[in-house]
């Protein structure tokens, strides 16, 4: 390399994006997910001892994958090559291979392969990396914003540990932002720049656990703002908004008005207020709350609140959550509207929850001889030698395909747990649990 190229690289460095210029440059400097990397765990001690198979790193965008794999980078001592899948063909991926095996057979050198954007290689492309991880000529890495048990060959999922990683808490994202400015070497120090609170607040709730948006708005926050007289930038609300192109709600102030916001939404869904829940929804969505946890509120309200009185409700709200994965901001508000407002204009019912909770409190605390002898499986060689299923009755052969028997074991029956109210479909449900037991046989 000479001179040319060495100022050509480090002055590209310098002109990266802060997102880029800022990664850790060990394990101990990473922020966040410390379910995976925090000390003591199986990938922080991996990384620390230099002895890792192949792994599939797993999450959202901004959460620290590729930041990830660049800390595994300078930590080992293997030969780290990196592709992005978006880009590198079969050729790319062939050539890979042969490096490895030079360094493998010539120098005893593991070659650690990091494959960004995994799931965009085609089924071919992957089955080519196989054998090659299978037999360790490659230890892969591999990064994917997409589920990789439905996106990844299972082959390659078997061989590799996944990862999950999650969205940033708005911690992890306020020590970022405080690590960006303070940073003089590869952050913004130099520019001697300072966050009022509410400005840090209001960034690392709406960053909405993406490191990346934060980053990229502090930055440009930074380098847009003009010195004042003591030759210090400050950061207010202001700028933030403008940054980040949102404005600011009294939202997740402290963590209060996440869950107070939240709250309302599913009380006034089970308070059958479709103009409140349309409202709170709005709240949420406006302020940079995640749609995903939105619509999980809304599948466990349909449930919960809704159950067996509409059981619509429940298949309106699943299919509310699958438009959130396929389809994203701003076009899934639409179905968590649908969705929520079907939920809050159904006709409600908790029979569901408090079935499940009596039965697990019984679970938990009554202890029973177990499954009936008569309900007890009897398709294995020897169970009929064992009596296993003698007595039992098939339901169909009786009239109204009912036949009084005892189902629950010896200590529990007389056990209601699930009380059909007298709402919705429920109400249809009861006339005919009743309709049924009526003259049954024995």
């Amino acid at each position: 390399m000479d001179l040319f190229d060495y100022a050509s690289k480090e002055n590209l460095k310098k002109e990266s994006p802060l997102a880029a210029r800022l990664r850790p440059g060990n394990i101990d400097e990473f922020v966040g997910q410390e379910h995976i990397v925090g000390k003591d765990t199986l990938l922080y001690r991996a990384i620390k001892a230099d002895k890792l198979s192949s792994i599939i790193l797993y999450g959202p965008p901004g959460t620290g994958k590729t930041t990830l794999a660049k800390v595994i980078a300078k930590s080992t001592k293997s030969e780290f090559i990196q592709i992005n899948a978006t880009t590198a063909g079969k050729k790319d991926i062939t050539d890979t291979i042969e490096k490895a095996k030079t360094f493998l057979g010539g120098y005893s050198k593991k070659t650690i392969l990091f494959i960004d954007e995994i799931h965009r290689f085609n089924k071919g492309q992957q089955d080519t990396l196989l054998p090659y991880v299978e037999d360790g000529t490659i230890i892969l890495i591999g990064a994917t914003t997409e589920n990789p048990y439905f996106d990844v060959n299972k082959a390659l999922v078997s061989r590799s540990i996944i990862f999950e990683l999650k969205h940033l808490t708005i911690e992890n994202i306020k020590t970022i932002i405080k690590r960006a400015l303070n940073d003089v070497e590869k952050g913004l120090g130099v520019y001697k720049a300072k966050i009022e609170e509410d400005a840090l607040e209001f960034l690392a709730n709406t960053a909405n656990g993406d490191a990346r948006v934060a980053l990229n708005a502090i930055e440009l926050a930074v380098l847009t703002s003009e010195t004042s007289e003591n030759g210090e930038i400050l950061i207010d609300l202001k700028t933030a908004e403008q940054c980040i192109q949102k404005r600011a709600l009294n939202y997740d102030k402290d963590g209060d008005n996440h869950y107070d916001t939240i709250s309302a939404f599913i009380k006034s869904m089970r308070g059958s207020d479709p103009d409140a829940t349309s409202y709170y929804l709005a709240k949420m969505l406006y302020a940079g709350e995640d749609p995903r946890f939105i619509a999980r509120r809304i599948v466990i309200c349909a449930s919960e609140d809704v159950g067996n009185a509409n059981p619509m409700a429940l298949v309106v709200a699943n299919a509310a959550a699958q438009s959130v994965e396929y389809l994203g901001m701003p076009e899934c508000r639409i179905n968590l509207s649908q969705a929520a407002n079907y939920v809050a204009c159904s006709p409600k019912s908790n029979s569901a929850i408090n079935a499940i909770d009596l039965a697990m409190e019984d679970v938990k605390n009554i202890k029973t001889s177990g499954v009936p002898n008569h309900l007890r499986d009897r398709h294995y060689p020897g169970a009929e030698k064992l009596g296993r299923g003698d007595g039992y009755k098939y339901a169909h052969i009786y009239k109204k395909h009912y036949v009084k028997q005892q189902y629950l074991p010896d200590e529990l029956v007389g056990k209601v747990y699930y009380e059909l109210s007298d709402n919705g479909e429920e109400h249809k449900l009861k006339k005919w649990i009743n309709y049924i037991k009526e003259d049954a046989d024995e």
